[in-house]
């Protein structure tokens, strides 16, 4: 598995995984369109990046914004059904705390939707913790998340 920032051209890749995903029909997720995700991902300090398998198949997608001068914010990890449990995951949440730590950030925030809560022990796993936190990228349509955050300088 090789990992590579996402750029422009790779936006219809990206777009692809996080449909493949399987997100629950009510998230809000399953609205997101490749314009959100150009906005997002190529917003001031954003990014984001790209699992490959063999044969430069996409394996797993994942973006990262900050919110403020402490925190980088990950957002959008989605791995392919057939790659689940190879550690496509947990390599992509690895390369967006090495993003924070370069940008300076003391920690890495996500939130997981109240459709989704089955990914709270991968997390877990990863030194994530639960905090009583708002979400400020909530979708308004939306039950309000479970935000998890990891404080870089534990590790």
């Amino acid at each position: 598995m090789s990992v590579r920032p996402v750029g422009p051209s790779d936006i219809p890749a990206f777009h692809a995984v996080m449909m493949a995903a399987g997100m629950d029909p009510r998230s809000s997720w399953n609205r997101t369109t490749p314009a959100d995700l150009e906005r997002s991902l190529f917003s001031p300090g954003a990014g984001g990046f790209l699992a490959y398998g063999e044969g430069e198949e996409v394996l797993g997608c994942v973006g990262y914004r900050p919110d403020g001068e402490a925190t980088l914010t990950l957002n959008k990890l989605a791995t392919r059904p057939g790659s689940r449990g190879q550690g496509v995951g947990r390599r992509l949440v690895r390369e967006v705390e090495h993003a924070a730590r370069i940008g300076g950030y003391e920690r890495v925030l996500l939130a997981v939707s109240q459709y989704n809560l089955e990914v709270l022990p991968f997390y877990e796993r990863l030194g994530y913790r639960s905090v009583d936190e708002r979400y400020a990228h909530a979708h308004p349509a939306s039950p309000p998340p479970v935000v998890l955050v990891k404080e870089l300088a534990d590790v």
